[in-house]
């Protein structure tokens, strides 16, 4: 049974991970590309980033616990440990700040859309610090990856 904790830790790094890539840069633009209301789109798309949120910050939390179960003090030493965490402080602050933000301006631009409103330059900025957020996280995923069973 050992190995079982090992087993999930490979998938939530693979599911966290994957997750990032699918919805980010093929389920999000396939939806802007096919829908003809790009509301919609944007809405769907929006809920899709704030599963995936949630599923970083579960599996994120649970590569950090397992990690310090696993080598105690030594997994400081690990560049495996920095990156998860790195990537779970992002989700976080995406989910909890940034994330939020949008929705506000885009509550406060209705009943019409964010980008037909005075908020639209506003919105666009932190739609670019979300997207820029992403990306690294995105980037770190595929790294971490890459370290995963380094020790």
């Amino acid at each position: 049974m050992k190995r079982l904790p090992d087993i999930f830790a490979a998938w939530a790094a693979a599911l966290w991970v994957g997750g990032l890539w699918v919805i980010g840069y093929l389920a999000a633009p396939t939806l802007f590309y096919n829908l003809d209301d790009r509301v919609q789109a944007g809405m769907l798309a929006g809920k899709m980033f704030s599963h995936i949120g949630w599923l970083g910050i579960v599996c994120g939390g649970w590569l950090l616990m397992f990690r310090v179960s696993r080598f105690g003090g030594a997994v400081f030493k690990q560049p495996f440990f920095w990156l998860v965490l790195v990537m779970l402080l992002l989700t976080i602050a995406q989910k909890f700040g940034i994330q939020p933000i949008m929705q506000q301006l885009k509550d406060q631009a209705m009943p019409k859309d964010v980008m037909e409103s005075l908020f639209r330059d506003r919105f666009a900025t932190w739609h670019g610090i979300s997207s820029a957020v992403y990306l690294i996280v995105s980037l770190l995923g595929l790294a971490l990856l890459a370290r995963q069973n380094s020790r």
